[in-house]
């Protein structure tokens, strides 16, 4: 009891100092490394519902690019056609495509692109995650599968041409919601909306891991059979936070393109998925809080290293991974959340022991002898 307390302190205070210093981020860093920053969350919001899933219920996805690229290319869509206006967008012209795709049509519409950008992840997650869960496959089976998803999806997408922009990808936009999406103010509200949705789900993520729904998502991890023996059905139970965490995925594409201004195949390929694998590690599994702070450091080593060192980074990069998986197992919050319990329980063991001490009776002396008349 005192532990899970204790737990629930320290996701709070780590939640309230990080949106502190995000909500102070732009008065201290440039306009490109505010930009920056900004990217690095919208890929926060992924890796906390790819820790929903992996951390909570041990499903280890390799594929999640897949749903940010998802997410990403419903919005790039509506960002394409409000810049081509009436006219078929370039890159349809060069591939000689002389009407827009049917399935083009519904983005014209800002909150319906809103909306497939969630569900259209979702329900491919839904596919994938009721055929195979349904089929008990997991571990790395499920790994390879969703690996797999990623093969098909990317040389879909790059195949497609005249329909997806193909290697290039979608870019080249000018304005959502009339907002001129390379002025300082328009970065700036969108840098706060990621903000505001990071905070969002957050206290999603949060309730949910720590909801009986989370539990029983634990219980599955350890020990699914048992799960499965006393009543509940972890079919449901995965393909549910499969799906929320698609959806999480998908939003955070939407922000991404919103930011960067550009999406292809290549952001959604085995290597990015891969990747977003390693935000959670590093930051800590089964935290949420350590899926942003992950998502975030990861990144921001990233580009200093390149920037720094653009020969060696790669290399710098995987030292670092190696450094955390040898000395920090359990992810930087992982760690803290064990060193703090384990302070807490010795200063705990230590106020028991004085007040012990304070009560007990004089050396030598027993109750009865205590007792005795005089």
């Amino acid at each position: 009891m005192i532990s899970a307390l204790s737990n629930n302190k320290i996701k709070i205070a780590l939640s309230l100092i990080l949106l502190l210093i995000l909500l102070l981020a732009p008065t201290l860093l440039s306009e490109f490394r505010l930009s920056l920053l900004g990217k690095f969350l919208a890929y926060a919001v992924l890796a906390m519902g790819l820790d929903l899933i992996w951390g909570y219920t041990g499903i280890l996805s390799l594929g999640h690019g897949v749903y940010f690229g998802l997410g990403a290319y419903c919005m790039a869509m509506h960002l394409k056609l409000a810049a081509s206006g009436s006219q078929l967008p370039d890159f349809m012209s060069w591939s000689g495509v002389e009407q827009l795709p049917a399935f083009w049509l519904p983005f014209h519409s800002a909150g319906f692109t809103l909306l497939l950008a969630l569900l259209v992840p979702m329900l491919v997650a839904f596919a994938l995650g009721y055929l195979t869960f349904r089929n008990r496959i997991r571990g790395s089976f499920f790994s390879i599968l969703s690996q797999a998803l990623v093969i098909i999806t990317v040389t879909l997408f790059v195949g497609q041409q005249g329909y997806t922009g193909g290697t290039n990808g979608l870019t080249n936009f000018d304005t959502f919601l009339g907002w001129k999406l390379g002025e300082a103010s328009t970065k700036l509200t969108f840098y706060y909306i990621t903000v505001a949705v990071v905070a969002i789900a957050l206290v999603l993520c949060l309730w949910l891991a720590s909801s009986r729904l989370g539990k029983i998502l634990v219980a599955i991890r350890d020990a699914e059979n048992r799960v499965r023996f006393i009543g509940f059905d972890p079919v449901a139970y995965k393909v549910f936070i499969y799906c929320v965490s698609a959806g999480l995925a998908g939003v955070a594409g939407v922000l991404f393109v919103l930011q960067e201004g550009i999406i292809s195949p290549a952001q959604m390929g085995i290597v990015p998925s891969i990747e977003m694998v390693l935000w959670v590690a590093l930051g800590g599994r089964a935290t949420v809080v350590g899926a942003i702070i992950g998502a975030v450091l990861t990144n921001a080593a990233k580009t200093t290293f390149s920037e720094a060192y653009p020969e060696w980074w790669p290399i710098l990069m995987g030292a670092m991974f190696i450094v955390v998986t040898l000395f920090l197992p359990r992810g930087i919050v992982g760690t803290l959340k064990d060193r703090l319990e384990h302070w807490t329980r010795r200063s705990e063991v230590q106020a028991a022991a004085a007040l012990k001490t304070a009560v007990s009776p004089p050396l030598g002396f027993t109750d009865l002898e205590l007792e005795k008349p005089q």
